[in-house]
């Protein structure tokens, strides 16, 4: 292990809530995708940042699938995002972004949204507000297809990606990554860090032992099972990272927090359901017992 790197063990808590407190106290989180044949991801994202404690959270998706993205996530208010005729979005999405991320705290922009150019714009417009975001998915694969990205953030930044999604980050293959987890993530966030080190920037590389780093610290999260190898499972992540973020915690022990909550969700439900049979949904239902055995 370098030297130069803390190796971070401890799990940070969340503050305890006030008895007087409300809504306005725990954060705005804005989600920010969906497209049209991934309209349950950004609504995954949604409740997730629902059940990982936001105060308030709205999700802005292509008004194609808007209203049925809002039916499986009630909670949350949302924004319809301009489209074409094609069902792509429209050049005034980027403009009801910038509108809905004025009113938030922390920014989730990635799930289901889908690759193309106006996507990149949006990513863009995201990395250069000065708020807290997170980055997954196709925030991610947007992000990839932007020169010198790492130098137009204004806020601090915890990107979510997997094996594949870091590769196309970093133009390394899979397989040099897999064969040093730890050494290619750090090795990444200082390469990027070295562009703009005043601002944060947090890896969380998914995986059989998830490593989160801030390419000075690194964590290496032990809970979570195979039954997580599954669709939707990383934008429950990014809804709950992005809670953590509105509710004060910094970016790492957010990304940190919630690499360890949503792997216990995982073990939680594999214990009652088998890991054959876990599904996405089934990660919201146990992420109350696995936030209230992390923060008690």
């Amino acid at each position: 292990m370098d030297e130069s790197i803390e190796r971070v063990d401890a799990l940070p808590a969340l503050p305890r809530r006030r008895a007087d407190g409300h809504k306005g106290d725990y954060g705005r989180v804005l989600v920010v995708g969906g497209s049209r044949g991934m309209v349950g991801a950004v609504a995954l994202a949604a409740n997730a940042a629902l059940r990982g404690g936001a105060g308030l959270t709205t999700f802005a998706a292509p008004e194609t699938i808007q209203l049925a993205a809002a039916t499986i996530c009630p909670c949350a208010t949302s924004v319809p995002l301009a489209c074409e005729r094609d069902g792509q979005l429209a050049r005034e999405a980027l403009g009801e972004f910038r509108s809905a991320a004025e009113a938030a705290d922390v920014l989730a922009v990635g799930p289901g949204l889908s690759v193309g150019t106006r996507q990149q714009e949006l990513v863009r417009a995201a990395i250069e507000v000065a708020k807290p975001l997170v980055l997954d998915a196709d925030g991610l694969n947007n992000l990839a297809r932007l020169d010198r990205w790492p130098e137009m953030r204004r806020g601090p930044v915890v990107l979510t990606p997997h094996p594949g999604e870091f590769s196309r980050l970093t133009r390394r293959s899979i397989a040099e990554i897999q064969a040093d987890r730890q050494g290619a993530a750090v090795a990444a966030v200082r390469q990027w860090l070295a562009l703009a080190p005043d601002r944060p920037l947090v890896l969380l590389l998914k995986g059989a032992g998830t490593v989160i780093t801030d390419g000075r610290r690194v964590r290496i999260n032990e809970t979570g099972n195979p039954g997580l190898a599954t669709g939707g499972s990383g934008d429950v992540l990014t809804g709950l990272a992005a809670a953590l973020l509105a509710q004060g915690l910094d970016a790492f022990d957010s990304a940190s927090l919630a690499a360890h909550v949503h792997g216990r969700a995982g073990d939680l439900a594999a214990e009652r359901l088998g890991q054959v049979s876990l599904i996405a949904t089934d990660l919201l239902e146990f992420l109350p017992a696995a936030i209230r055995e992390a923060c008690p």
